[in-house]
């Protein structure tokens, strides 16, 4: 088995690693007498449909016995409130310094004593679709919101006969099962946004006071995602897919960004059928750090509904929906209200079926990664050569706000922000992400890219643009010049989206962009005490493209 879910009595002690306070609390309440397991997708399904609230529609799931339900399964609906976005400054994780392990241990003593009362749900499922890269979940959480458990069935992959057989075969990791604790009803006055609470190194969490899907999809990846950076792999918040050329040569082109940056569409964009295209996944994959191979860590998407009206074909693979409307069609039948209407960042589950050329592993080694950026100073592509430089552009990948994220009061919605190689669920120290991407540029020879997907100086970047870009890159046929005065970065040219270094304005804009990535790094050092902070060669390389201008 590939985590640890068991142990022997004799290892059940205060010196084991494997064991902590925060896990004995968590783990403790799976096995209360207010526990219900749940142990197939069509139960989680039914249970789902008897929620209050639900809207069943009239629209089927496609091949619904594919997926392991039944026949008639419908695509449900279910709505949050006021909140309809992840809330990162909820988040509180254990080896931060301003985290005191006796208070919070003391808090979640307390949600789960209040818990006591509640008949509660116990689900399982796995992270990570591969032999190579597979750990178990196990999710607790009250009666009242079982389409959040519903959906974490789907999002994740249930146990069944054929994974519960390639989980048995999969490599060993001398790490704890994930367990994960949750009350979206809870409340505390000190916690106004809610708390998820992370004990990384033992693989637990608290999920207290949140109902949005998506602080339950992240929160369990975040975990499987620290197990897969103590063992050997880079975390990635990105999507991967590989092309094989009209010669039969294979190009892996990774791409990494936050929500509205892109990386779906490009992920999963077909380029007229000009390659024989397959796809890992558009937002969660591990790299193996010593071949550059591939897993997918989910089977099904996460996706936005705003780009798809109510009578794409594309809804046909819809599973579950959170936070649009419904309405009666023509033929009096229940259909969805996408496309934002009620609300910023309506979600759905999306089949893996949706993608007919999916696939869970890439052996082939990943050929290129591309920081996808919102940076008005960037031209819609440059290339980085030397792998310090490249991995400091992706430790200070720069871009937008978008609605997925729910903002602590006083946040601007509209500054650029910087988030480290587009992941804000990492709970290790971002030097380890640093030291993996940098080990593939060097030993792998992986190329490195910037993708610009907002606007140049306030001319949009059309995504036909960047996807022509993408196909030269990959056909080998990209022209780059030096990026004058600097001597690792080169640019194509572009009309309409050359840099001027001539012009005052833009050069000095740039500088400004750069030195707000040097201040970032410079910032590391002290904040939450360090824990972040990156090697002194990222700020030496920004620093010397800052002295060029």
């Amino acid at each position: 088995m590939a985590t640890i879910g068991a142990l022997n009595k004799s290892q059940i002690c205060p010196d084991n690693s494997l064991l902590s306070s925060s896990k004995a609390t968590i783990e403790t309440a799976f096995y209360g007498n207010n526990v219900t397991k749940i142990t197939s997708l069509t139960q989680a399904y039914q249970l789902a449909c008897q929620s209050p609230g639900t809207v069943i529609t009239d629209l089927s799931v496609f091949c619904p016995e594919k997926l392991g339900l039944e026949p008639e399964a419908k695509i449900l609906l279910f709505n949050n409130g006021e909140v309809t976005g992840r809330c990162v400054a909820a988040r509180r994780i254990v080896g931060e310094p301003e985290v005191k392990l006796d208070e919070f241990n003391a808090i979640l003593r307390d949600a789960v004593y209040k818990s006591r009362h509640k008949k509660m749900y116990h689900v399982e499922s796995y992270t990570g679709l591969h032999p190579d890269f597979m750990v178990k979940n196990h999710l607790l959480i009250p009666e009242g919101h079982e389409n959040i458990m519903y959906s974490w069935m789907l999002n994740f992959q249930h146990l069944n006969q054929e994974y519960n057989t390639m989980y048995a075969m999969s490599k060993q990791f001398q790490e704890p099962d994930i367990f994960v604790f949750s009350d979206p009803d809870w409340r505390d006055d000190r916690f106004p946004l809610g708390l998820t609470f992370f004990d990384p190194t033992h693989n637990c969490a608290a999920i207290l006071g949140m109902s949005f899907f998506g602080e339950f999809k992240k929160g369990t990846l975040t975990l499987a995602w620290g197990i897969a950076n103590r063992n050997g792999f880079a975390s990635c918040h990105g999507g991967q897919k590989r092309y094989v050329r009209s010669d039969g040569s294979v190009f892996v082109l990774g791409v990494f960004g936050l929500s509205g940056s892109g990386k779906s569409t490009l992920t999963h964009a077909r380029h007229e059928g000009k390659y024989n295209i397959t796809v890992l996944h558009d937002d969660a994959i591990v790299v193996s750090t010593e071949n550059a191979s591939s897993v997918a860590m989910e089977p099904s998407y996460f996706d936005k509904t705003s780009d798809y009206p109510s009578n794409s074909p594309d809804n046909q693979f819809l599973l579950t929906v959170q936070n649009c409307g419904a309405m009666m069609d023509e033929e009096d039948k229940i259909v969805l209200v996408t496309e934002d209407l009620r609300n910023g960042n309506g979600r759905a589950i999306k089949s893996k079926l949706w993608s007919p050329h999916r696939v869970d592993k890439f052996d082939d080694p990943v050929s290129a990664m591309v920081w996808l950026m919102k940076d008005s100073t960037l031209p819609p592509v440059v290339k980085i050569n030397g792998a310090d430089l490249a991995s400091a552009f992706g430790a200070t990948l720069a871009t937008k706000r978008t609605t997925a994220e729910r903002l602590a009061p006083g946040i601007d919605p509209d500054a650029l922000v910087i988030e480290p190689y587009a992941n804000p669920f990492r709970t290790y120290p971002l030097a380890h992400d640093y030291e993996k991407f940098k080990k593939l540029f060097i030993e792998r020879n992986v190329e490195a890219y910037i993708l610009n997907t907002g606007a140049f100086m306030g001319k949009k970047i059309p995504k036909e643009l960047t996807l022509s870009i993408i196909e030269k890159i990959v056909d080998g046929h990209a022209s780059f010049i030096p990026w004058k005065p600097f001597d690792n970065l080169f640019i194509m040219e572009i009309d309409g989206f050359m840099p001027d270094m001539t012009d005052t304005c833009y050069v000095t804009q740039l500088k400004d962009r750069i030195h707000d990535r040097i201040s970032f790094i410079q910032g590391r050092k002290d904040f939450k005490g360090g824990f972040d902070q990156l090697p002194r060669e990222a700020e030496k390389e920004m620093t010397a493209l800052w002295k060029l201008l």
